[in-house]
């Protein structure tokens, strides 16, 4: 490695390649390129390239690698000493861009510790390709990847996103995929635009649109494939409850001998409003002298 005022020039270089999320003929020539060039490929799943660099016909002749989340830590570690080396190591995780949801991140933060140059090779995203057919605002959105899979958990992320603006875009577990729906149909409200986008770029593409309720109902059933979830983001002033006659409306079950937690989840749910906003409003009322 060359010197210059004394300090060592790094000729490593790190590549973040985004991988098709679907289609192996959505990729780009430079991403042939690069896994034919590479020194050294850190993939996700070290058979998943093996099956795309043969569809692509590339003869991948660097070292493979393993780089998944049980092993992020370590291997990052290891392969920033390759970098300084001045080996050029190419990521690439099972679809779309490393770091996003996928492994990336620890090995990019320790390579530009380590001054070594970080590029990226941009390639198909689901986060974006979901977006732009949802048909909701993409002037302005946030990627919340997964929702924390607690029920607990989850009810409070959702809850701190209830006044979010800008649209927002979920990855999700087909296995999740209803009880998530629910909870964002609480928090959000029942009627809140959002679209299930499924198996984006593959044979059996799906995208459904509606109310979140309406969408949590169809995904009860089950569905399977990759799952990106966008939701529409609040507009404030729009849609708001009539507090005052959902707090009636709980006064009016109890009367009729409803428990009043069962009738504030009840009135809650066909609101779209949380559970908790709704009992804090009916206890403070009661209390009031």
């Amino acid at each position: 490695m060359p010197c210059h005022n004394g300090q060592v020039t790094v000729n490593g270089r790190l590549v973040l390649a985004g991988a098709p999320i679907g289609q192996a003929g959505d990729v780009s020539p430079r991403l042939r390129e690069v896994l034919g060039e590479a020194d050294v490929v850190a993939a996700e799943d070290t058979r998943r390239l093996r099956r795309l660099a043969a569809d692509l016909g590339v003869e991948i002749t660097g070292r493979v690698v393993s780089y998944y989340d049980q092993n992020e830590v370590g291997r990052a570690k290891e392969l920033v000493e390759t970098l300084k080396e001045g080996r050029t190591v190419v990521v690439i995780t099972d679809a779309g861009m490393p770091g996003v949801s996928d492994p990336g991140y620890r090995l990019t933060h320790l390579a530009i510790e380590a001054g070594v140059p970080v590029t990226a090779l941009p390639g198909p995203s689901a986060v974006t390709t979901a977006l732009a057919v949802s048909g909701l605002a993409s002037d302005r959105f946030c990627f919340e990847g997964f929702p924390p899979r607690k029920t607990g958990d989850r009810a409070r992320r959702l809850a701190a996103l209830a006044e979010e603006e800008r649209t927002m875009v979920f990855f999700e577990s087909p296995r999740r995929l209803a009880n998530s729906l629910e909870a964002m149909a609480e928090a959000f409200g029942a009627e809140r635009r959002a679209a299930v986008c499924r198996e984006l770029t593959k044979t059996y593409e799906e995208v459904r649109r509606g109310g979140l309720a309406e969408l949590a109902a169809w995904a009860e059933p089950g569905v399977k494939g990759e799952i990106t979830v966008v939701v529409a983001g609040h507009t404030p002033g729009e849609g708001e409850p009539d507090l005052d006659a959902l707090v009636a409306e709980v006064d009016r079950r109890v009367a009729e001998g409803t428990q009043s937690k069962l009738a504030i989840a009840d009135v809650a749910k066909g609101a779209g409003i949380p559970k908790r906003e709704l009992y804090d409003l009916v206890h403070r009322r009661s209390a009031t002298p």
